[in-house]
């Protein structure tokens, strides 16, 4: 099967081969006596360097006849190395069960940006499409010379080169260049991340040709997963480990000036690690870990609180003063005169609270410090930048640092997963052993990194014929990138800032992404400075579709009040307005799916404590389109809602895998309705009060959907684009405008927990 290989004791060369690592030299058609000269000449074992340019770093065939897939990405939980497999075995012509992608590794794969912006497929997978490309390319050279047949007289099956008029003449990839490397140049364009591209001389094959691309091939790992057959980060140990823990100051923003080391002295093997603001203890058994870091005494620098109340939180935001400012270059006509002479204008405002990533188990990572060598094991969607920040954080030049992803608890964004590997190496060095760290469940909620809270104000001017003649949408809120979206630097971790590093916060926040057109439009965003500067655990940062989900709740959510204004349907008053084609279809889509009857909401005649509505919203995300129904039971008496059904349509071009796309939508919407129905940080003025599932619930497994309805626009000629967030996106506005259908009332702040519902309601 097509699977992650365990990756801790890993390398290129074990992969490949069983004897020495010979470099097959392959750049333009070639004789076999020159490749015969270069087998000899490289017999010693020598390899091309690991670097963007070179095919060896994506692709090699091993001795068995298998292919290895080296990607610079891994898998949060969707199943993205299924896809990436598929690709890979595509372009090579070989069987999708003789492919391993292995990820996540610094010493085996370059830095391809990691899980981010839902370019798994788009762009990393893009560059491995390429990749297995050219070493077909390259392969079915290799066997020209070999069998003495022209390229264009071959054609392979299964791995196996042979001639089409005489299948007897073949030759198997393994044959050919089974457990060497290759050595083939290829044209980087010189950046790494997620925008690396490095093509080679082929060109991919056409979709028509496609024999594995498009198939719902299945992944073989939830199993091993869910009976616990496989390593998580958690369960990484290596000899002479110790067990790391911090401590964290009760108010936010002190630091300590007295630690009072004697208090635990009678903890075996405890031991404490002060840094300047850096504070922790190691143990040799993880439970005395935990008990120092309880008993510590420690004296703490008396601060103001930094904080306003959670209750206070938007009336700050609408007061903050504004740190950055951008408008759109989208914007049209003459917004501010058009509003001027409008007969009517309709106006809200909207809010979104600070959010947790909330992995289900806190971030766990393990650093040891050997002979000059760094070895890191991390759960972190970006080891490739951990590998960075680790460096900047030691001191240690990045060529002796390796970093190996292993399946954590999730993330889906900026967790805290990079900011533990960095305390695991601030200790580990400070204590010369191993150390694994492992966050509490109160660190993990209250210290990652969070979402950004925002309020969004949106008004449309209407003339006397009921025509919508101007349009303006403004948010202004937290940054999202307070930290950076990746620990690449100390500035961005929560070890760096505490131990004194220059700080550079950036802004960051986005527009609605739809293709609405009024006559005058103007979109813009603000952001205002972080309510801590440093060592915040109100620090803002990415979280799954970073800053989408709050934009486009309130951008459709208005869209819906002023087509409730109009007395349209919802979807009626879009199609007037939507003038992407690709957008439409999808809108089109969902509505037919749905069963979508045209009516203005909200829904007449309903009685009782029971009461039903559907709501629709649509959006774009970075070439993807989705839009989404939500049908909803809300019980008045309890304020209880249960978004009961979700129809989607979707298009994200190429479709690679449809039971994946179909498992990655699912996922973005039950994240999706915990977002809308529960998730919400609390805080008072000296720290975060959400520590746990009690203060930071979650959707519960009773409270999912009862049904998720898709319908893909396949594009095979259009270049994939992500899956991984768009369908979030909507999700919000969409059981919004049910809430609204339902009952009325329109509530313009996230979450709707049952109180506020009810609130609302009465």
């Amino acid at each position: 099967m097509t699977k992650i290989d365990k990756s801790t004791t890993f390398s290129r060369r074990a992969v490949l081969l069983t004897g020495g690592a010979v470099v097959v030299s392959v750049g333009m058609p070639i004789g076999l006596d020159t490749v015969l000269a270069i087998r000899s000449a490289h017999a010693q074992g020598t390899k091309p360097p690991l670097t963007p340019d070179q095919l060896s770093s994506y692709v090699a065939i091993n001795a068995d006849g298998t292919v290895s897939a080296f990607f610079g990405k891994m898998d949060m939980g969707q199943g993205l190395f299924v896809a990436i497999g598929q690709m890979v075995a595509e372009e090579l012509d070989v069987p999708f069960n003789r492919v391993k992608v292995l990820m996540g590794d610094t010493a085996t794969s370059v830095n391809q940006g990691g899980a981010s912006g839902s370019t798994g497929i788009q762009l990393g997978g893009k560059q491995m499409r390429m990749a297995a490309a050219e070493a077909r390319r390259v392969l079915v050279e290799m066997a020209a010379d070999k069998l003495s047949v022209p390229a264009d007289q071959l054609i392979v099956v299964d791995g196996v080169v042979q001639a089409k008029s005489d299948a007897a003449k073949k030759a198997s990839y393994a044959d050919l260049i089974g457990g060497r490397y290759f050595n083939v140049q290829l044209e980087w364009n010189k950046q790494i991340g997620n925008t690396l591209y490095a093509p080679g001389k082929a060109q991919p094959k056409k979709p028509s040709e496609y024999k594995i691309v498009g198939q719902p091939i299945k992944r073989e790992d939830i199993a091993p997963k869910v009976f616990c057959q496989e390593d998580f980060c958690t369960d990484v140990k290596v000899p002479g480990m110790v067990h790391g823990r911090v401590i964290r100051p009760a108010v936010a923003g002190a630091v300590p000036v007295k630690v009072d080391e004697s208090s635990i002295s009678g903890i075996p093997g405890a031991k404490v690690v002060w840094d300047k603001a850096f504070l922790g203890v190691v143990a040799d058994q993880e439970w005395d870990a935990i008990q120092a870091a309880q008993t510590l005494k420690v004296e703490w620098s008396d601060v103001k609180p930094p904080f306003p109340t959670d209750a206070a939180i938007y009336d700050h935001i609408r007061k903050a003063p504004v740190r950055k400012r951008e408008v759109d270059a989208k914007q049209t006509g003459n917004v501010d005169e058009a509003f001027k002479t409008a007969a009517r204008v309709v106006e809200a405002e909207y809010e979104w609270p600070f959010q947790s990533h909330a992995c289900m188990g806190p971030a766990c990572a393990l650093v040891e410090i050997k002979d000059g060598q760094v070895n890191c094991w991390t759960g972190s969607q970006k080891p490739h930048f951990v590998q960075n920040g680790i460096s900047g954080t030691l001191g240690i030049p990045t060529d002796k640092i390796h970093v190996v992803w292993v399946v954590g608890p999730g993330s889906y964004g900026r967790s805290d997963a990079d900011d533990a590997a960095m305390d695991a190496a601030v200790m580990a060095q400070a204590v010369g052993k191993p150390v694994r760290m492992q966050y509490m469940r109160e660190q993990a909620t209250g210290w990652d990194p969070k979402g950004p809270a925002s309020v969004h104000r949106a008004r449309a001017a209407i003339d006397a014929s009921g025509k919508v003649v101007a349009y303006e949408f403004t948010s202004k809120g937290f940054s999202r990138l307070d930290v950076n979206t990746n620990g690449g630097k100390p500035e961005d971790t929560l070890a760096g800032q505490l131990r004194g590093v220059d700080l550079k916060s950036g802004d960051g926040f986005g527009v609605p992404a739809e293709s609405y057109e009024f006559a005058n439009k103007r979109t813009a965003w603000e952001t205002i400075p972080p309510l801590l500067d440093r060592g915040s655990p109100l620090r803002s940062a990415h979280l799954r579709d970073p800053v989408g989900p709050q934009i486009h709740f309130a951008s459709e959510s208005f869209m819906d009040e002023v087509a409730a204004a109009l007395h349209l349907d919802p979807i009626e008053f879009r199609m007037r307005h939507v003038k992407d084609a690709r957008d439409i279809e999808v809108i089109k889509a969902v509505a037919d799916k749905s069963g979508w009857q045209m009516r203005p909401s909200p829904r007449q005649n309903q009685t009782g404590n029971k009461v039903s509505g559907r709501g629709m919203a649509y959006s774009q995300r970075n070439g993807t389109r989705c839009a989404i129904v939500a049908e909803v039971d809300i019980d008045r008496s309890t304020g209880k809602i249960w978004a009961r059904k979700f129809t989607v349509a979707h298009d994200c071009g190429q479709i690679i895998n449809p039971d994946g796309l179909r498992h990655t939508i699912e996922g973005n919407i039950v994240q999706g309705v915990s977002r809308t129905l529960w998730e919400e940080v609390k805080f008072d003025q000296k720290n975060v009060t959400s520590v746990d599932w009690m203060t930071y619930p979650i959707l519960d497994i009773t409270e999912t959907p009862e049904t998720i309805d898709c319908v893909f626009v396949n594009r095979p000629d259009v270049a994939p684009s992500g899956a991984g967030e768009p369908s979030i996106r909507p999700i919000a506005a969409a059981i919004a405008n049910a809430i609204f259908d339902a009952t009325g009332v329109r509530i313009r702040r996230v979450p709707f927990s049952p109180d506020r519902v009810k609130a609302a309601l009465s």
